[in-house]
Protein backbone atom coordinates (compact mmCIF):
# COMPACT_ATOMS: atom_id res chain seq x y z
CA UNK A 1 0.00 0.00 0.00
CA UNK A 2 2.78 2.36 0.87
CA UNK A 3 4.49 1.63 -2.44
CA UNK A 4 1.29 2.36 -4.32
CA UNK A 5 0.87 5.72 -2.58
CA UNK A 6 4.46 6.61 -3.35
CA UNK A 7 3.97 5.78 -7.01
CA UNK A 8 0.82 7.90 -7.17
CA UNK A 9 2.66 10.80 -5.54
CA UNK A 10 5.52 10.55 -8.03
CA UNK A 11 3.10 10.45 -10.97
CA UNK A 12 1.26 13.48 -9.60
CA UNK A 13 4.48 15.44 -9.33
CA UNK A 14 5.43 14.57 -12.89
CA UNK A 15 1.94 15.53 -14.04
CA UNK A 16 2.21 18.92 -12.38
CA UNK A 17 5.59 19.49 -13.96
CA UNK A 18 4.25 18.49 -17.40
CA UNK A 19 1.20 20.71 -16.98
CA UNK A 20 3.39 23.65 -16.03
CA UNK A 21 5.63 23.01 -19.04
CA UNK A 22 2.67 22.83 -21.43
CA UNK A 23 1.12 26.16 -20.42
CA UNK A 24 2.59 29.16 -22.27
CA UNK A 25 1.71 32.86 -22.26
CA UNK A 26 2.26 34.89 -25.41
CA UNK A 27 2.46 38.66 -24.91
CA UNK A 28 0.46 41.14 -27.01
CA UNK A 29 3.51 42.31 -28.96
CA UNK A 30 4.68 38.72 -29.65
CA UNK A 31 3.78 35.77 -31.80
CA UNK A 32 4.55 32.13 -30.85
CA UNK A 33 6.03 29.72 -33.38
CA UNK A 34 5.38 26.08 -32.38
CA UNK A 35 7.76 23.41 -33.67
CA UNK A 36 6.39 19.83 -33.54
CA UNK A 37 9.25 17.38 -33.78
CA UNK A 38 11.25 20.27 -35.23
CA UNK A 39 8.76 21.02 -38.00
CA UNK A 40 6.66 24.10 -38.57
CA UNK A 41 5.52 23.25 -42.08
CA UNK A 42 4.11 20.16 -43.72
CA UNK A 43 5.50 20.16 -47.20
CA UNK A 44 4.97 23.62 -48.67
CA UNK A 45 2.08 24.56 -46.39
CA UNK A 46 2.18 25.89 -42.87
CA UNK A 47 1.07 23.36 -40.28
CA UNK A 48 -2.17 24.25 -38.47
CA UNK A 49 -1.49 25.73 -35.08
CA UNK A 50 2.11 26.54 -35.92
CA UNK A 51 1.62 30.24 -35.16
CA UNK A 52 0.01 31.07 -31.81
CA UNK A 53 -1.72 34.41 -31.22
CA UNK A 54 -1.14 36.46 -28.08
CA UNK A 55 -2.70 35.04 -24.91
CA UNK A 56 -2.72 31.73 -23.00
CA UNK A 57 -1.82 28.67 -25.08
CA UNK A 58 -0.90 25.03 -24.53
CA UNK A 59 1.72 22.83 -26.13
CA UNK A 60 2.54 19.17 -25.82
CA UNK A 61 5.64 18.75 -23.68
CA UNK A 62 8.64 17.05 -25.25
CA UNK A 63 6.78 16.81 -28.57
CA UNK A 64 6.34 20.53 -29.23
CA UNK A 65 8.61 23.50 -28.63
CA UNK A 66 7.54 27.17 -28.93
CA UNK A 67 9.73 30.13 -29.84
CA UNK A 68 8.46 33.69 -29.40
CA UNK A 69 9.08 36.45 -31.97
CA UNK A 70 8.88 40.14 -31.10
CA UNK A 71 6.82 42.13 -33.61
CA UNK A 72 7.56 45.58 -32.24
CA UNK A 73 9.42 48.19 -34.31
CA UNK A 74 13.11 47.79 -33.56
CA UNK A 75 15.56 50.71 -33.66
CA UNK A 76 19.07 49.79 -34.72
CA UNK A 77 22.10 52.04 -35.07
CA UNK A 78 24.24 51.49 -38.14
CA UNK A 79 27.92 52.02 -37.26
CA UNK A 80 29.64 54.95 -38.95
CA UNK A 81 30.99 54.06 -42.35
CA UNK A 82 33.84 55.78 -44.13
CA UNK A 83 33.62 56.19 -47.88
CA UNK A 84 34.51 58.36 -50.85
CA UNK A 85 31.74 60.22 -52.61
CA UNK A 86 31.28 60.49 -56.35
CA UNK A 87 33.25 63.77 -56.42
CA UNK A 88 36.19 62.22 -54.51
CA UNK A 89 35.53 63.59 -51.02
CA UNK A 90 36.21 61.40 -47.99
CA UNK A 91 33.26 61.36 -45.58
CA UNK A 92 32.15 59.42 -42.52
CA UNK A 93 28.40 58.68 -42.29
CA UNK A 94 26.31 56.92 -39.68
CA UNK A 95 22.60 56.09 -39.80
CA UNK A 96 19.72 54.55 -37.89
CA UNK A 97 17.29 51.87 -39.16
CA UNK A 98 13.70 51.25 -38.04
CA UNK A 99 12.31 47.78 -38.90
CA UNK A 100 9.81 45.18 -37.66
CA UNK A 101 8.91 41.54 -38.30
CA UNK A 102 5.84 41.02 -40.47
CA UNK A 103 6.22 37.26 -41.02
CA UNK A 104 7.50 35.51 -37.87
CA UNK A 105 7.92 32.12 -39.57
CA UNK A 106 10.27 33.51 -42.22
CA UNK A 107 12.16 35.60 -39.66
CA UNK A 108 12.86 32.44 -37.59
CA UNK A 109 13.26 29.80 -40.28
CA UNK A 110 14.92 31.63 -43.19
CA UNK A 111 17.55 33.69 -41.35
CA UNK A 112 19.64 33.20 -38.24
CA UNK A 113 19.68 36.23 -35.93
CA UNK A 114 17.76 38.59 -38.19
CA UNK A 115 18.83 41.66 -36.16
CA UNK A 116 22.51 41.08 -36.94
CA UNK A 117 21.64 40.42 -40.57
CA UNK A 118 19.77 43.75 -40.87
CA UNK A 119 22.72 45.55 -39.30
CA UNK A 120 25.14 44.14 -41.85
CA UNK A 121 22.85 44.96 -44.75
CA UNK A 122 22.56 48.52 -43.44
CA UNK A 123 26.33 48.96 -43.38
CA UNK A 124 26.90 47.62 -46.89
CA UNK A 125 23.97 49.58 -48.35
CA UNK A 126 25.21 52.77 -46.70
CA UNK A 127 28.66 52.35 -48.25
CA UNK A 128 27.10 51.74 -51.66
CA UNK A 129 24.92 54.85 -51.46
CA UNK A 130 27.86 57.03 -50.36
CA UNK A 131 29.83 55.98 -53.43
CA UNK A 132 26.93 56.83 -55.77
CA UNK A 133 26.25 60.38 -54.52
CA UNK A 134 28.27 63.58 -54.41
CA UNK A 135 28.99 65.68 -51.36
CA UNK A 136 26.45 68.41 -52.14
CA UNK A 137 23.65 65.87 -52.49
CA UNK A 138 24.75 64.07 -49.34
CA UNK A 139 24.57 67.29 -47.33
CA UNK A 140 21.50 68.94 -48.84
CA UNK A 141 19.26 66.11 -50.10
CA UNK A 142 19.18 63.66 -47.23
CA UNK A 143 15.52 62.77 -47.74
CA UNK A 144 16.28 61.52 -51.22
CA UNK A 145 19.21 59.44 -49.95
CA UNK A 146 17.11 58.03 -47.10
CA UNK A 147 14.45 56.89 -49.56
CA UNK A 148 17.02 55.25 -51.80
CA UNK A 149 18.70 53.50 -48.87
CA UNK A 150 15.37 52.21 -47.55
CA UNK A 151 14.43 50.83 -50.98
CA UNK A 152 17.73 48.95 -51.24
CA UNK A 153 17.42 47.36 -47.79
CA UNK A 154 13.70 46.57 -48.02
CA UNK A 155 14.19 44.73 -51.30
CA UNK A 156 16.60 42.33 -49.57
CA UNK A 157 14.74 41.77 -46.29
CA UNK A 158 11.00 41.94 -47.12
CA UNK A 159 10.18 38.88 -49.20
CA UNK A 160 12.93 36.41 -48.10
CA UNK A 161 13.11 37.23 -44.39
CA UNK A 162 9.69 38.67 -43.58
CA UNK A 163 11.23 41.89 -42.20
CA UNK A 164 9.99 45.29 -43.32
CA UNK A 165 12.28 48.33 -43.23
CA UNK A 166 10.02 51.16 -42.13
CA UNK A 167 12.49 54.02 -42.20
CA UNK A 168 16.18 54.80 -42.61
CA UNK A 169 17.70 58.08 -41.41
CA UNK A 170 21.22 59.42 -41.88
CA UNK A 171 22.26 60.81 -38.52
CA UNK A 172 25.51 62.63 -39.17
CA UNK A 173 27.95 63.34 -41.99
CA UNK A 174 31.51 64.03 -40.85
CA UNK A 175 33.85 65.89 -43.19
CA UNK A 176 37.62 66.33 -42.98
CA UNK A 177 38.84 69.52 -41.30
CA UNK A 178 40.40 70.80 -44.52
CA UNK A 179 37.11 70.40 -46.36
CA UNK A 180 35.25 72.19 -43.55
CA UNK A 181 37.63 75.16 -43.78
CA UNK A 182 37.28 75.28 -47.57
CA UNK A 183 33.49 75.25 -47.35
CA UNK A 184 33.57 77.97 -44.70
CA UNK A 185 35.75 80.18 -46.92
CA UNK A 186 33.47 79.57 -49.88
CA UNK A 187 30.36 80.49 -47.88
CA UNK A 188 32.06 83.61 -46.51
CA UNK A 189 33.12 84.70 -49.99
CA UNK A 190 29.59 84.19 -51.30
CA UNK A 191 28.08 86.25 -48.50
CA UNK A 192 30.68 88.98 -49.05
CA UNK A 193 29.84 89.04 -52.76
CA UNK A 194 26.13 89.44 -52.06
CA UNK A 195 26.81 92.18 -49.51
CA UNK A 196 28.91 94.14 -52.00
CA UNK A 197 26.28 93.80 -54.72
CA UNK A 198 23.54 95.01 -52.39
CA UNK A 199 25.69 97.93 -51.21
CA UNK A 200 26.57 98.94 -54.76
CA UNK A 201 22.93 98.75 -55.81
CA UNK A 202 21.93 100.93 -52.88
CA UNK A 203 24.61 103.49 -53.70
CA UNK A 204 23.48 103.56 -57.34
CA UNK A 205 19.84 104.19 -56.45
CA UNK A 206 20.81 106.76 -53.80
CA UNK A 207 22.93 108.65 -56.33
CA UNK A 208 19.98 108.82 -58.72
CA UNK A 209 17.72 110.14 -55.99
CA UNK A 210 20.33 112.67 -54.94
CA UNK A 211 20.70 113.82 -58.54
CA UNK A 212 16.94 114.30 -58.82
CA UNK A 213 16.89 116.20 -55.51
CA UNK A 214 19.75 118.41 -56.70
CA UNK A 215 17.85 119.23 -59.89
CA UNK A 216 14.81 120.22 -57.85
CA UNK A 217 16.79 122.34 -55.39
CA UNK A 218 18.74 124.07 -58.15
CA UNK A 219 15.54 125.70 -59.39
CA UNK A 220 15.26 127.80 -56.25
CA UNK A 221 18.31 129.08 -54.26
CA UNK A 222 16.20 129.35 -51.12
CA UNK A 223 15.74 125.58 -51.07
CA UNK A 224 19.49 125.02 -50.92
CA UNK A 225 19.78 127.60 -48.15
CA UNK A 226 17.00 125.89 -46.15
CA UNK A 227 18.71 122.57 -46.57
CA UNK A 228 21.96 124.06 -45.30
CA UNK A 229 20.20 125.47 -42.25
CA UNK A 230 18.59 122.09 -41.57
CA UNK A 231 22.01 120.46 -41.68
CA UNK A 232 23.26 123.02 -39.18
CA UNK A 233 20.37 122.16 -36.86
CA UNK A 234 21.12 118.43 -37.10
CA UNK A 235 24.82 118.97 -36.37
CA UNK A 236 24.12 121.30 -33.44
CA UNK A 237 21.85 118.71 -31.82
CA UNK A 238 24.88 116.55 -30.99
CA UNK A 239 26.94 117.40 -27.95
CA UNK A 240 30.25 118.21 -29.55
CA UNK A 241 32.66 121.13 -29.87
CA UNK A 242 32.42 121.52 -33.65
CA UNK A 243 31.82 125.10 -34.83
CA UNK A 244 29.81 125.36 -38.01
CA UNK A 245 29.87 128.62 -40.02
CA UNK A 246 27.24 128.47 -42.76
CA UNK A 247 27.96 130.40 -45.94
CA UNK A 248 24.82 131.81 -47.61
CA UNK A 249 24.31 130.92 -51.23
CA UNK A 250 23.64 134.58 -52.12
CA UNK A 251 27.27 135.42 -51.38
CA UNK A 252 28.45 132.87 -53.92
CA UNK A 253 26.05 134.25 -56.49
CA UNK A 254 27.30 137.79 -55.77
CA UNK A 255 30.89 136.77 -56.49
CA UNK A 256 29.68 135.02 -59.62
CA UNK A 257 28.03 138.19 -60.86
CA UNK A 258 31.10 140.26 -59.96
CA UNK A 259 33.25 137.88 -61.97
CA UNK A 260 31.38 138.62 -65.20
CA UNK A 261 28.02 136.91 -64.82
CA UNK A 262 26.62 134.67 -67.44
CA UNK A 263 27.95 135.39 -70.95
CA UNK A 264 26.48 134.76 -74.35
CA UNK A 265 28.13 131.36 -74.63
CA UNK A 266 26.85 130.34 -71.20
CA UNK A 267 23.38 131.59 -72.13
CA UNK A 268 23.38 129.48 -75.28
CA UNK A 269 24.60 126.49 -73.28
CA UNK A 270 21.81 127.02 -70.78
CA UNK A 271 19.34 127.16 -73.63
CA UNK A 272 20.72 123.96 -75.14
CA UNK A 273 20.61 122.19 -71.75
CA UNK A 274 17.54 119.92 -71.39
CA UNK A 275 14.78 121.04 -69.10
CA UNK A 276 14.03 119.87 -65.58
CA UNK A 277 11.31 117.50 -66.71
CA UNK A 278 13.60 115.77 -69.18
CA UNK A 279 16.37 115.36 -66.62
CA UNK A 280 13.94 113.97 -64.06
CA UNK A 281 12.52 111.62 -66.66
CA UNK A 282 16.00 110.38 -67.50
CA UNK A 283 16.79 109.83 -63.82
CA UNK A 284 13.54 107.92 -63.35
CA UNK A 285 14.34 105.76 -66.38
CA UNK A 286 17.72 104.82 -64.95
CA UNK A 287 16.16 104.03 -61.58
CA UNK A 288 13.58 101.83 -63.28
CA UNK A 289 16.30 99.95 -65.13
CA UNK A 290 18.24 99.48 -61.91
CA UNK A 291 15.16 98.06 -60.19
CA UNK A 292 14.58 95.71 -63.20
CA UNK A 293 11.17 97.08 -63.98
CA UNK A 294 9.42 95.91 -67.11
CA UNK A 295 8.34 99.29 -68.58
CA UNK A 296 10.74 102.21 -68.07
CA UNK A 297 9.65 105.82 -68.60
CA UNK A 298 9.68 106.75 -72.29
CA UNK A 299 8.91 110.48 -72.31
CA UNK A 300 8.72 113.51 -70.09
CA UNK A 301 4.96 113.21 -69.84
CA UNK A 302 5.24 109.79 -68.15
CA UNK A 303 7.00 111.31 -65.13
CA UNK A 304 4.59 111.26 -62.16
CA UNK A 305 3.73 114.67 -60.66
CA UNK A 306 5.92 115.72 -57.75
CA UNK A 307 4.89 118.22 -55.13
CA UNK A 308 6.83 121.45 -55.50
CA UNK A 309 7.71 120.91 -59.16
CA UNK A 310 4.54 122.43 -60.69
CA UNK A 311 6.10 125.88 -61.02
CA UNK A 312 5.32 128.41 -63.77
CA UNK A 313 7.77 128.51 -66.63
CA UNK A 314 10.28 131.30 -66.66
CA UNK A 315 10.23 134.03 -69.27
CA UNK A 316 12.14 132.94 -72.33
CA UNK A 317 14.86 135.00 -73.93
CA UNK A 318 14.21 136.87 -77.25
CA UNK A 319 16.30 134.35 -79.19
CA UNK A 320 14.29 131.43 -77.82
CA UNK A 321 10.99 133.29 -78.48
CA UNK A 322 12.04 134.07 -82.04
CA UNK A 323 13.03 130.45 -82.64
CA UNK A 324 9.72 129.17 -81.27
CA UNK A 325 7.66 131.76 -83.21
CA UNK A 326 9.43 130.96 -86.47
CA UNK A 327 8.13 127.42 -86.23
CA UNK A 328 4.45 128.58 -86.31
CA UNK A 329 3.08 130.08 -89.60
CA UNK A 330 0.30 132.09 -87.92
CA UNK A 331 2.66 133.80 -85.55
CA UNK A 332 5.04 134.59 -88.43
CA UNK A 333 2.21 136.29 -90.39
CA UNK A 334 1.22 138.36 -87.37
CA UNK A 335 4.82 139.43 -86.91
CA UNK A 336 5.05 140.58 -90.56
CA UNK A 337 1.84 142.60 -90.22
CA UNK A 338 3.21 144.31 -87.10
CA UNK A 339 6.45 145.07 -88.92
CA UNK A 340 4.54 146.63 -91.85
CA UNK A 341 2.53 148.80 -89.49
CA UNK A 342 5.68 149.95 -87.73
CA UNK A 343 7.29 150.80 -91.12
CA UNK A 344 4.24 152.90 -92.16
CA UNK A 345 4.30 154.73 -88.86
CA UNK A 346 8.01 155.44 -89.30
CA UNK A 347 7.47 156.84 -92.81
CA UNK A 348 4.69 159.10 -91.59
CA UNK A 349 6.90 160.37 -88.80
CA UNK A 350 9.74 161.16 -91.24
CA UNK A 351 7.38 163.02 -93.59
CA UNK A 352 6.08 165.11 -90.73
CA UNK A 353 9.60 166.02 -89.70
CA UNK A 354 10.52 167.09 -93.26
CA UNK A 355 7.40 169.27 -93.49
CA UNK A 356 8.29 171.04 -90.28
CA UNK A 357 11.87 171.67 -91.48
CA UNK A 358 10.89 173.33 -94.95
CA UNK A 359 11.21 177.31 -95.13
CA UNK A 360 8.04 179.48 -95.35
CA UNK A 361 8.17 181.90 -98.43
CA UNK A 362 5.75 184.37 -96.91
CA UNK A 363 7.87 184.65 -93.88
CA UNK A 364 10.93 185.37 -96.05
CA UNK A 365 9.18 188.21 -97.90
CA UNK A 366 7.98 189.88 -94.77
CA UNK A 367 11.41 189.94 -93.31
CA UNK A 368 13.23 193.22 -94.21
CA UNK A 369 16.63 193.07 -95.78
CA UNK A 370 19.36 195.11 -94.20
CA UNK A 371 21.36 197.20 -96.64
CA UNK A 372 24.49 199.08 -95.86
CA UNK A 373 24.60 202.83 -96.80
CA UNK A 374 26.79 203.93 -99.60
CA UNK A 375 30.01 205.63 -98.63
Amino acid sequence: MAVFLTLILILGIFGLIAAAASVKVVQQYEHGIVFRFGQVRRGEQLRPGAVRAPGLTFIVPIVERMQKVNRQTITMNVPAQEGITQDNVSVRVDAVVYFRVIDPVKAIVNVQNYGYAVSQIGQTSLRSVIGQTDMQELLGEREKINTRLRAIMDEITDAPWGIRIERVEIKDVSLPEGMKRSMARQAEAERERRARIITADGEFQASKRLAAAAEIMSQDPAALQLRLLQTVVEVSAEKNSTLVMPLPVEILRFFDRMGGGVGTDQTSQAQDKPGLGERLAKAEQELAKAAEQSSPLESTGDVPPVLGLDEPKKKESPQVAAASDAETPGIEAARQADAAQQADAARQTDAARQTDAAPDPLAEEATPTRRDPAP
